[in-house]
């Protein structure tokens, strides 16, 4: 099965929030902190999603999601910054797979897709962060983003234990 990869339109977005918040309700479950801890259910991701419409209807942020038979199995964003003196630069947010559809290349291709539109939009570099020793690491790593640091303790997972975070960078064009 081939995921197909959407990229949410303003007026599209309040309907996929039920899609995206079972996505991301799982995905913690699963034990991706993604900046929640437990107990992190349906609700609070609705919640979250939901929060996050006026940054998509102006533009601040963009979604993707990969979908398969009509559920959303995964997806990623690209948050723009608003300050004047980073307009050059935006940020890979909520790149996230079901832990029923991993392994398959869907998390590269979520990436890959976000960069192409990012190069498109004449950004000319990309940041993300993310837990150090993860899946999601080795995928940055192998996608040719560079790490710039690592800060320990940083956030708490799921469980609430503290874990170190690794930031990336990525140039563009």
């Amino acid at each position: 099965m081939t995921a197909r990869i959407v990229r949410l339109a303003a007026g599209d977005f309040t309907a996929a929030v039920p899609g995206l918040a079972d996505l991301f309700a799982d995905v913690v479950a699963d034990g991706a902190s993604l900046g929640f801890v437990a107990p992190f259910g349906r609700a609070a991701a609705e919640a979250w999603w939901t929060g996050q419409g006026a940054a998509v209807v102006d533009g601040g942020l963009t979604i993707w999601t990969a979908e398969e038979d009509g559920r959303i199995v995964g997806t990623v964003s690209l948050a723009r910054n608003p300050k004047p003196n980073g307009r050059h630069r935006a940020e890979i947010v909520k790149l996230m797979v079901h832990p029923d559809a991993r392994g398959r290349g869907l998390a590269r291709t979520l990436l890959a897709r976000a960069e192409q539109a990012a190069a498109d939009e004449g950004f000319a570099l990309l940041l993300l962060d993310t837990e150090t020793g993860s899946p999601a690491e080795r995928l940055y790593l192998g996608a040719g983003w560079t790490r710039y640091g690592v800060v320990p303790a940083y956030a708490a997972d799921p469980a609430g234990a503290l874990k170190d975070c690794s930031f990336f960078y990525r140039t563009l064009g």
